[in-house]
């Protein structure tokens, strides 16, 4: 696996370029749109409920529950496609994902702020594959501390693996990219414990 050059990037996070092939990422794209049951939930800002901007759904082993923001995912069993991937991912990082969250951003308007995945249910260092399929979205890196931003285009087939410290020191967004007419689903395969 290629990958962006180590010093672009902060530590605890890598990104492989293409570990799925242009053709298949598209024609995963297609199928994952028309093959989960997506949802559209609320989340409490400043005492207002509003719908999420992006479409979601939660993939995982029957006894894995998984929240955030107050609200706890309902699972969905794992789609022959998806179960595959993952078990290449556990191959490849010797890691037992039990959870796959799904989000479709639809297109450019959809988004995801500043977070980090630090809930207590991820662990303390938690290894996080992150798998890019559909149209190029810009992404953003931000350390806690010195509020220093690195960003560059998640492409489609693309990997981004989030481990160590990465989610305790920095946080991550996908800004609103009003030109992005076309959609992209990321999958991020977790291990809950």
């Amino acid at each position: 696996m290629s990958q962006l050059n180590k010093e672009c990037l902060p530590e605890g996070f890598t990104y492989f370029p293409q570990v799925i092939s242009f053709d298949k990422s598209l024609a995963l794209y297609e199928h994952l749109t028309t093959s989960l049951p997506w949802q559209q939930p609320k989340i409490q800002v400043y005492g207002k409920y509003h719908f999420i901007p992006r479409l979601q759904c939660f993939v995982a082993d029957p006894s894995v529950h998984y929240g955030y923001s107050g609200k706890s995912l309902d699972n969905v069993p794992w789609l022959p496609a998806l179960d595959a991937m993952r078990q290449r991912l556990k191959s490849q990082y010797d890691k037992a994902f039990n959870a796959l969250l799904v989000n479709w951003y639809r297109d450019g308007m959809d988004t995801m702020g500043w977070h980090s995945d630090d809930e207590k249910e991820l662990g303390n260092k938690p290894l996080i594959a992150s798998v890019s399929l559909g149209a190029p979205r810009l992404f953003k890196i931000r350390h806690r501390q010195t509020r220093e931003v690195t960003s560059f285009m998640l492409e489609t087939g693309s990997l981004l693996i989030m481990s160590g410290d990465s989610q305790h020191d920095y946080e991550h967004s996908l800004p609103k990219q009003t030109k992005v007419k076309q959609g992209r689903i990321n999958l991020t395969f977790r291990t809950v414990g």
